[in-house]
């Protein structure tokens, strides 16, 4: 071990272009870890108590080592397991939006679309990374037109680990002129240790309605109500259920009432092993995806088997599209409106003192 600061250690988990990558490992006092590493501020591994507080369930898609993320076969998948998204989460139409009358073209690297911050966006960065506390703070500083998008930004990423079993990750950005930003963590759950699918899971979500996508899978305005939609998750039920009659799975940007706080908005439970997870965020929506397009080929070190509907992500951030879409709330960054936004993941498990 590198570095142990209260409960974080440090240790080195691989070497890119010839320089170290660290990770961090945030521990409680219930035996739950969280590993993130400073490639990408990417939440490689989240184990929990499985039974006993000294032996653990992994919960989370990643791997154990660097070159992991390093594959012909992940490159071409391009999941973005635990990353940091940046600048902008999920689409943007064309590739094109603008900003106080100027327009600006990003890369177009899904289809006709932009995705996730372009060809070499925050989950492919090296972000500077230290201990504070009981929080591991990654930052990075993002140059004008990096990717085509607007502004100098600096932008943090913190993580910390609760005893209350609560993983918080807390972002904040400055730009020094008005540019769109959006950022997400993009970890894929499966609380069965991936023994099973996510279709035993029982997921709510208190969203009454959901950004309607147009042919190419972007929202360009349309708000859609969940009421007699196979979308609607307000009461608890089984995906496997709501995958009859959406063969793709969810890939849904849900639209929540709450602002300026860390409200409950989703909660998933795993029947046959007691497990739970609570979502809680600051943001105006989340993208629920249930990795229907994740490669059977990809899997951990250890034997884990991703694949088809082995995940599902709670990606909390503003809107797809945001730029495009009149009236989508907090979309701009600037020199007069910092960004903050704050979102727990806060897991349920049982287990026996020995």
């Amino acid at each position: 071990m590198l570095k142990t600061v209260k409960n974080i250690t440090k240790h080195t988990f691989g070497y890119l272009d010839g320089e170290r990558i660290d990770a961090y490992t945030l521990t409680n006092r219930n035996g739950m870890k969280v590993q993130v590493i400073n490639y990408g501020a990417t939440i490689t591994s989240i184990r929990i108590p499985d039974g006993s507080p000294h032996q653990q369930q992994e919960v989370v898609c990643g791997f154990d080592t660097l070159e992991g993320y390093q594959s012909e076969a992940y490159k071409a998948n391009a999941p973005y397991f635990g990353c940091t998204v940046g600048r902008f989460a999920s689409r943007i139409k064309d590739g094109k939006f603008s900003v106080n009358g100027t327009a600006y073209e990003v890369a177009c690297n899904d289809s006709s679309n932009h995705l996730h911050g372009g060809l070499n966006a925050f989950d492919k960065r090296i972000w500077a990374a230290e201990m504070q506390e009981d929080t591991v703070v990654m930052k990075l500083f993002s140059p004008h037109l990096e990717e085509g998008f607007p502004a100098n930004v600096e932008v943090s990423v913190s993580f910390r680990l609760s005893d209350e079993n609560e993983l918080v990750i807390s972002y904040e950005a400055t730009a020094d002129q008005e540019t769109p930003l959006s950022l997400t963590n993009h970890t894929y759950f499966n609380l069965s240790g991936f023994e099973r699918t996510v279709e035993s899971t029982v997921a709510s979500i208190k969203a009454d309605s959901y950004l309607m996508p147009d042919d190419t899978n972007v929202p360009v305005g349309e708000v859609k109500s969940v009421q007699n939609d196979p979308a609607d998750l307000r009461t608890p039920r089984q995906l496997g259920d709501a995958f009859r009659e959406l063969p793709t799975g969810f890939e849904h940007y849900f639209v929540f009432d709450n602002r300026n706080e860390a409200a409950p908005v989703a909660e998933f439970s795993d029947e046959a092993t007691g497990r739970s997870l609570q979502v809680y965020t600051t943001e105006p929506g989340m993208l629920f995806y249930t990795g229907y397009f994740t490669d059977d080929k990809l899997k951990r070190e250890s034997g884990n088997q991703y694949g088809r509907f082995k995940g599902f992500c709670c990606e909390t951030h503003r809107y797809p599209n945001g730029p495009n879409i009149e009236g989508a709330p907090d979309v701009m960054t600037g020199p007069d409106n910092p960004y903050q936004s704050r979102t727990v993941f806060r897991f349920g498990f049982e287990t026996t003192q020995n």
